[in-house]
C-alpha cells in the first residue's frame, strides 16, 4: 500500500461583491506547540505596534504604530520580509488597527485623528489613498473590519455611536443608518462571521459585547449572551465555521468563548484550566480553528491554546515577547503567526516547525454550506 500524506485544506464557498459564487482552497500547514521565532525584519516599525493583518494571499504585512509614518507594510518572500515604500500619503495619526478587503485590494488603516480612517487601493506594492468617506468617522479610529464578500467595512471608535458602518460600490464608501440599537460604549474591535450573516463588536461598558444580526444594510442587535464578559472587552474573532465566538477582556478570566446554536443562540463555554494571565487585548483563530491566541498585557504575553471539540487546551510558550502584546494575527495558510509588541521590535512573527507533505491528495467529503 502507498502511504499518501495528509494535506490539510481550507475550502470557502462565497459571493463576491458582484454576487458570483466562487471557491477558495487554502492549503493549511500545521502548527505544532514549538513554532520557530524568526529574524526580525531588517526595518522595524517606527515605534510601538498597536495592530497588524495579513493579506489575504500572505503577501503583506501591514503594521499600525504610534510613530509616523504611521503604518509600515512589509512583503514577504520566504521568511524574509521587505519593508515597502511608504504609501505617498499615511494615516493623519497614530496607527490603531489595520485591516484587508477579502480580495486584498483595499487596506483600511483606522487611526487617532481626523479622518479616522484611511482607505488605501493597492496595485501591486503600491497603496494609493482613496478620497475619504463623504461622512467620517465621529471619533478616535480603533480598528477597522471587512465583511467577508467585501462590500461592507466596519469602522469602531470612541465615540458615539461608537461603530460606523459603510457599504462600498468600486471606490465609493457610503455611511449606512446607525444600528437602532448601539454598542453601549468606545468600541475596540469588530469580527464578521464567516457568512456575513453576523457582526459582533467588542466594547467598553457592560454587555461588553453587542452582536448585530445582517439582513441587506440592515443591522438589528440580537439578544445579549445570558453569560456576559465580566469586562471592557477589547478584542473579538469568530472562529473559521462560524461556531465559536471568542472575546478578550480587561477582567479575569480575560478570556470568554461562546458555542452558537440555533442561530442566535450563544452559549459560554467552561473556561480554559489555563488561563491568560492578564488584561486580554486580542483574539486570533487559526484559519483551521484548531488553535486559539490570545494577546495579553502580562507575561507570557501571548497566550496559544489547542481545540478539541469544547476543551481548550493551552500549548507550551513560544521563545516569549519582549513586552505586552496589543494584537495577533495568523497567515492565511496558517504557517505564521504575527504579534504586535509594545517595545522593540515592535513585531514577532513565529514560523511553524513542520512543512507540508511533498506529496498528497486532497478529497473533499462534505461541503456544509451556512444559509445566509
Amino acid at each position: 500500500m502507498t502511504y499518501v500524506p495528509k494535506v490539510d485544506v481550507a475550502v470557502t464557498w462565497f459571493k463576491d461583491y458582484s454576487g458570483d459564487l466562487n471557491p477558495r482552497i487554502t492549503v493549511l500547514f500545521p502548527w505544532t506547540d514549538t513554532p520557530i521565532k524568526l529574524d526580525n525584519p531588517a526595518t522595524l516599525p517606527a515605534g510601538i505596534v498597536n495592530a497588524l493583518a495579513w493579506s489575504p494571499n500572505g503577501e503583506f504585512l501591514a503594521v499600525a504604530h504610534q510613530t509616523t509614518p504611521f503604518v509600515t507594510i512589509y512583503q514577504r518572500s520566504g521568511t524574509t520580509f521587505t519593508k515597502i515604500a511608504n504609501p505617498a500619503i499615511p494615516p493623519a495619526n497614530i496607527g490603531q488597527g489595520a485591516a484587508w478587503s477579502p480580495n486584498g485590494e483595499f487596506l483600511a488603516v483606522a487611526h487617532d485623528i481626523t479622518p479616522f480612517i484611511t482607505i488605501y487601493q493597492r496595485a501591486g506594492s503600491t497603496f494609493t489613498k482613496l478620497a475619504n468617506p463623504a461622512t467620517l468617522p465621529t471619533g478616535a479610529g480603533k480598528d477597522a473590519a471587512w465583511s467577508p464578500n467585501g462590500e461592507f467595512l466596519t469602522v469602531l471608535h470612541a465615540v458615539t455611536p461608537f461603530v460606523t458602518i459603510y457599504q462600498r460600490s468600486g471606490t465609493t464608501f457610503t455611511k449606512l443608518a446607525n444600528p437602532a440599537t448601539l454598542p453601549t460604549g468606545a468600541s475596540w474591535n469588530a469580527s464578521w462571521s464567516p457568512n456575513g450573516e453576523f457582526l459582533a463588536v467588542a466594547h467598553q461598558t457592560t454587555p461588553f459585547v453587542t452582536i448585530y444580526q445582517r439582513t441587506g444594510a440592515t443591522f438589528t442587535k440580537i439578544a445579549n449572551p445570558a453569560t456576559l464578559p465580566t469586562g471592557n472587552g477589547y478584542g473579538i474573532d469568530w472562529s473559521p465555521n462560524g461556531e465559536f465566538l471568542t472575546i478578550v477582556h480587561a477582567v479575569t478570566p480575560f478570556i470568554t468563548i461562546y458555542q452558537r446554536s440555533s442561530r442566535v443562540t450563544f452559549t459560554k463555554l467552561a473556561d480554559p484550566a489555563t488561563l491568560p494571565t492578564g488584561g486580554g487585548e486580542e483574539a486570533a483563530w487559526s484559519p483551521n480553528g484548531e488553535f486559539l491566541a490570545v494577546a495579553h498585557q502580562v507575561t507570557p504575553f501571548v497566550t496559544i491554546y489547542q481545540r478539541s471539540g469544547t476543551t481548550f487546551t493551552k500549548l507550551a510558550n513560544p521563545t516569549l515577547p519582549v513586552s505586552s502584546v496589543w494584537d495577533a494575527d495568523w497567515s492565511p495558510n496558517g504557517e505564521f503567526l504575527a504579534v504586535a509588541v509594545d517595545a522593540t521590535p515592535f513585531v514577532t512573527i513565529y514560523q511553524t516547525d513542520k512543512t507540508l507533505p511533498v506529496n498528497g491528495v486532497v478529497r473533499i467529503e462534505k461541503v456544509i454550506r451556512e444559509e445566509d
